[in-house]
């Protein structure tokens, strides 16, 4: 039996959620468009956050996917999804806070007491640090080193594009331990304190994103400080990587809805030669393809989500639906655009922004083509079955 109906707990989170977007986000949009006219910002001061954050946890909204045992709501990953596909009905950047990457579950005790218990209090910032100049969808080819000295590691090399670089106070930084080995069982995953003298440089982009480099030059760091085990944190990488790429098609599955409903309002209001635009069949198409793109995005969500919740090999479906998300959201958003015409180029109106922020999700937590290169791997290689997705 196919049964598309939410429980009532996954309508009360997406209610909740849409009404916190509506009431407490949505206002605060011309007020972040106006920051970033003028070159005053990007997003909500550190001081926003933090207030409307206290205000989400006073409703018990605090750490989505956190464990109950660590303070957290423990959410499963489709109500995960639809709380992502609310939040990405605003531009305003918003998470709810209370969470920690993934991996740092994996910390000692000593690690979670420094590390994990303080980045879920909001004590803490952190940031995943992998990416490099010459080692992007490759992974593989990072060249970051660390070599023994006594009871310490020095870390030398550079990581880029690394998001919340710029914020973080300590770093998941991975380097080479042993280059023989590799991936193979020479990557190690080291908890590095900004303090402990990595800097980080912002990297200027196209959309409000705002990732950084991040600079290591003899930064020494104790043995106490390796995440996990030495020579073991590529499969710590690929965790983190894996964790949830259909909730980054989940929030652009937000912002097409909004988006489209922009386009229906303004259709039915904007008047040429005598007649309202959403008259036009060229309009109509637009509109209706966008609906159609929307519905199907929507299943592919959900249904990497499923399989999610029920321990099934999900990379597949989460491929599916990363690249379908990004290059449909990129469609919509360029017709919604369209639509408004003039206006829609302005900085006036969000179109435009969230034209450039979709953008980005063709290329960040894995490009199209390595998701091309994934969904054929696995039908080329029998990992997967043509008309297997109901099992």
């Amino acid at each position: 039996m196919v049964d598309f109906a939410l429980t009532e707990e996954q309508r009360e989170v997406r209610d909740w959620v849409r009404t916190f977007v509506e009431r407490e986000l949505m206002p605060l949009e011309q007020e972040v468009l106006r920051r970033e006219r003028t070159g005053e910002g990007h997003g909500l001061t550190s001081q926003e956050l933090h207030d409307l954050r206290q205000l989400a946890k006073k409703s018990d909204f605090w750490g989505i996917q956190t464990p109950v045992e660590y303070g957290g709501m423990g959410l499963d990953a489709i109500t995960t999804a639809l709380v992502e596909t609310e939040l990405g009905r605003t531009f305003v950047p918003f998470s709810f806070g209370g969470s920690a990457d993934n991996i740092l579950y994996y910390a000692n005790e000593e690690q979670k007491r420094r590390y994990l218990l303080p980045t879920i209090a909001g004590e803490r910032k952190s940031c995943f640090a992998i990416t490099e100049p010459g080692a992007g969808s490759d992974a593989k080819a990072i060249r970051t080193r660390a070599h023994k000295d006594g009871d310490h590691w020095v870390i030398n090399g550079e990581k880029t594009f690394i998001t919340g670089g710029n914020e973080a106070d300590f770093t998941m930084v991975f380097a080479v331990t042993d280059p023989e080995r590799g991936a193979d069982g020479g990557v190690t995953c080291f908890l590095v304190d900004r303090e402990a003298g990595w800097r980080s440089e912002p990297i200027p982009t196209m959309g409000e994103w705002g990732p950084a480099s991040l600079v290591f030059e003899d930064v020494r760091v104790p043995e106490s400080n390796v995440l996990g085990e030495v020579g073991q944190g590529f499969a710590l990488a690929m965790k983190w990587i894996g964790r949830g790429r259909y909730l980054l098609p989940a929030r652009a599955l937000g912002a097409c809805e909004r988006l489209l409903s922009m386009a229906v309002d303004y259709a039915n209001t904007r008047e040429t030669f005598g007649r309202p635009i959403a008259d036009r069949q060229a309009i109509q198409w637009m509109i209706a393809d966008s609906q159609v793109e929307i519905e199907a995005l929507r299943l592919l969500v959900l249904n990497a989500a499923w399989q999610v919740d029920n321990d099934r090999d999900s990379r597949h479906a989460q491929s599916i639906a990363k690249l379908y998300g990004g290059q449909k959201a990129n469609e919509i958003v360029d017709r919604v655009l369209q639509i408004h015409g003039g206006m829609g180029y302005t900085r006036e109106l969000p179109v435009e922004r969230w034209y450039r922020e979709l953008r980005l999700l063709r290329i960040y937590e894995g490009t199209d083509e390595i998701q091309r290169r994934t969904i054929a791997r696995d039908l080329l290689k029998g990992y997967v079955k043509v008309g297997s997705t109901l099992g």
